[in-house]
């Protein structure tokens, strides 16, 4: 399939990168050159407008911040839509509202035009190793032919149901790694306030049940104070905002997303929006002064 790729941030640029190893040629558009120059370097083509990357290709994957890039990129005047083939595929691999998913799934099958919506868990370094977590939600027979190219981007690459469901699983994702981030910061909080080496209970956890990828990696940035970002807290504040939405659309009650979605909050007001989202430490340093 002929591949079209929009959104070269810190995700998405390894993502293309690794397409175009693996031998694809990639059409691409970016709103800031700057942005695709890396990508055209290693031989992508470049578009000016969404529309003329859709009309040149099969598939075409978008990976960008928030619900109003994704309906702009697809739907707008000048959006994939314009520029789409009947049987053209969108894969979205952005992380937005399940319910504008739908929508947008909607107004694409009434042009012929199939989606799929494919958000990831892995941060940066499993964008770049190609080992990201891809929960993709659509049509089976449409899965089926985007899979392979899936492939190269994860290592664990799931269809959790119909269109939205990639969505709703991203929401539970972010559910669960923001309040195992707030375990792991509670755990070292109150360690350090009892007189007990952080670094040795880390270490003794590890061995146990309370051991995860979050405890390993993310604990020791919270060590640390290394916040550089990964995955940005302004993002996981978004995520957690499209949590809470669909919480309240449903009435499912989540106490837990609902506190991370105030731990987001308070490090927005704080001014540590570009940080690592496991700068959540420092809003409960905050509330027992040991941090500004």
């Amino acid at each position: 399939m002929k591949i079209g790729f929009i959104g070269s941030g810190i995700m998405g640029r390894p993502m293309a990168e690794n397409l175009l190893r693996a031998g694809h040629q990639l059409t691409v558009y970016g709103r800031r050159f700057d942005r695709i120059e890396p990508i055209l370097v290693r031989g992508a083509l470049g578009k000016g407008t969404p529309a003329e990357v859709a009309a040149e290709t099969d598939v075409t994957f978008t990976v960008v911040s928030d619900t109003t890039d994704v309906e702009q990129i697809i739907l707008g005047d000048r959006g994939l839509i314009q520029g789409a083939k009947p049987g053209h595929i969108v894969v979205d691999m952005s992380t937005v509202a399940p319910s504008a998913t739908r929508r947008i799934a909607a107004a694409l099958a009434e042009r012929g035009v199939h989606m799929l919506d494919a958000p990831v868990s892995g941060g940066e370094t499993g964008a770049r190793e190609g080992s990201l977590s891809i929960m993709v939600g659509g049509e089976v027979p449409i899965f089926d032919k985007v899979r392979p190219l899936f492939e190269i981007l994860g290592s664990s690459v799931v269809h959790v149901g119909g269109h939205g469901a990639g969505q709703v699983v991203k929401c539970c994702n972010q559910i669960v790694v923001g309040l195992t981030f707030e375990g792991v910061a509670e755990a070292i909080l109150l360690a350090r306030r009892n007189g007990v080496d952080p670094v040795k209970m880390r270490e003794a956890l590890m061995g146990g049940f309370a051991g995860s990828r979050i405890l390993e990696v993310h604990g020791q940035r919270m060590l640390d104070s290394h916040y550089k970002a990964g995955f940005k807290v302004k993002l996981h504040h978004k995520d957690m905002a499209i949590v809470m939405d669909n919480a309240q659309e449903t009435a499912t009650p989540l106490p837990g997303a609902a506190l991370i979605a105030q731990q987001m909050n308070a490090l927005m007001g704080a001014g540590d929006s570009e940080l690592d989202s496991s700068a959540l430490m420092r809003a409960l340093e905050r509330l027992t002064g040991e941090s500004k």
